[in-house]
């Protein structure tokens, strides 16, 4: 069951950070199904109500952690190409680590062109 606090803290981090933050629900510990607390199907739910990303993971098993990363990075991602999140607006949440990563994407070329662009 999803406690007050939790709402609270939602509500803190949608009003605090970006309204467009990127917020995923992980359930850990998939691998203990026995002394499972949270249905999956309450965690969807909640997860869903609250517009936010779900996976269950399993730290044991590797199960959907990566997945949990790439699914975040990618929703960030399509939210900078679409303009609902600029890296450029301060408090957008963004940073860049290094000045010449500033460009989003290149736009996409034949594997040619990118090979050329590479010297790989």
């Amino acid at each position: 069951v999803i406690s007050p606090p939790q709402k609270k803290f939602l509500g803190d981090a949608r009003t605090l950070a970006s309204p467009n933050i990127v917020i995923i629900l992980c359930g850990n510990k998939k691998d203990l199904d026995a002394d499972r607390e949270v249905t999956f199907l309450e965690a969807s739910r909640f997860a869903q109500e609250n517009e936010l990303m779900f996976l269950e993971t399993s730290a044991l098993t590797g199960e959907n952690v990566e997945e949990a990363f790439l699914k975040t990075a990618r929703t960030i991602l399509n939210k900078m190409e679409s303009g609902e999140l600029d890296p450029e607006r301060m408090g957008s949440g963004i940073q860049y680590g290094d000045s010449s990563l500033r460009q989003l994407r290149q736009p996409r070329g034949s594997a040619a062109q990118i090979k050329q662009q590479c010297n790989c």
